[in-house]
């Protein structure tokens, strides 16, 4: 496959797509083939859907982004990959995803129609998002934020396994952060250089940018450290030690923070996690320790 068409899917963010795996990883079923085998198809699906969604951005997006400094280096603002080949490989990712769930092997709790449904939605919002949506101050981050909790029901849709609230709102408050950051990231680009990244840059400020992202991380390690004692969860995983976990959860959030405020890097979190050392021993303590609560 042509080196710019790989760029242009952008597999390094299929990491983000891990998040459909969370319902394995919680209800300890990661060695059940039974469950992990349509939770691992129901990534897939997801990945390829995501890789077509960078395909139509990248298309809508081709002008504004030449004028950016390092945007205009993606394959289509660029020129290596033309207009009509993205759309070519959009349509054969999203084609691909759906046939994933219409004849993949997946789960006798699942629901098939439902999981189609999930990724449909999953799209049509993210086109929308691509067309009008991503223009409209905290609209935009609020649809980054339910693109990850879709994702978890996914998984759990694909496996039969029932969701925690918990789980859910505190995927929705992470994302969220992690969002806010990045806008905040656009923010500082045009006040120091007056390029904007986006066209809604100008409705938001640093000013308001810092209060949110600060209120949304001590908003996350609450509703975390809440999931951990939860006595339904507590009862359900069967261990009271849970509240361990929490120590890395508040030194990765507290260390993203001080990339956003201090060096001023939060431009992309996917590279933030596949380059910085501590936020991936954060997440390797974190997966450790919850690892051995839930399995040992």
């Amino acid at each position: 496959m042509n080196k710019h068409i790989i760029r242009l899917l952008r597999p390094h963010q299929w990491l983000k797509n891990a998040f459909v795996l969370t319902p394995l990883f919680f209800d300890r079923r990661t060695t059940d083939l039974h469950y992990a085998a349509p939770c691992l198809l129901a990534f897939a699906a997801f990945c390829l859907a995501a890789s077509g969604i960078y395909c139509f951005n990248d298309i809508r997006d081709a002008d504004a982004d030449r004028l950016h400094p390092t945007k205009r280096w993606r394959p289509v603002a660029s020129g290596a990959v033309s207009t009509r080949m993205a759309y070519a490989t959009m349509i054969a990712a999203w084609v691909l995803a759906f046939m994933l769930i219409a004849v993949g092997s997946l789960h006798s709790d699942c629901s098939r129609l439902g999981l189609a449904g999930t990724l449909l939605f999953y799209i049509a919002m993210n086109v929308a998002y691509c067309m009008k949506l991503k223009h409209v101050p905290l609209l935009d981050v609020f649809i980054i934020a339910m693109g990850f909790v879709l994702r978890i029901v996914a998984g759990g849709l694909a496996t039969g396994i029932a969701l925690s609230h918990w789980l859910v709102v505190t995927t929705f408050l992470l994302a969220l952060f992690l969002a806010l950051a990045k806008r905040r990231d656009d923010v500082a680009l045009y006040e120091s250089s007056g390029i904007k990244a986006r066209k809604n840059v100008e409705n938001y400020n640093l000013t308001f940018l810092d209060h949110a992202i600060g209120m949304l991380g001590g908003a996350t390690i609450v509703c975390y450290i809440l999931y951990t004692v939860s006595p339904d969860v507590v009862e359900r995983l069967g261990s009271p030690h849970l509240y361990v976990t929490s120590l890395f959860v508040v030194a990765g959030i507290l260390h993203y923070m001080r990339i956003t405020f201090v060096d001023k890097k939060s431009s992309s979190p996917t590279r933030v996690l596949l380059r910085d050392h501590f936020i991936q021993a954060c997440v390797a303590g974190w997966i450790t320790a919850f690892a051995i609560i839930l399995y040992y």
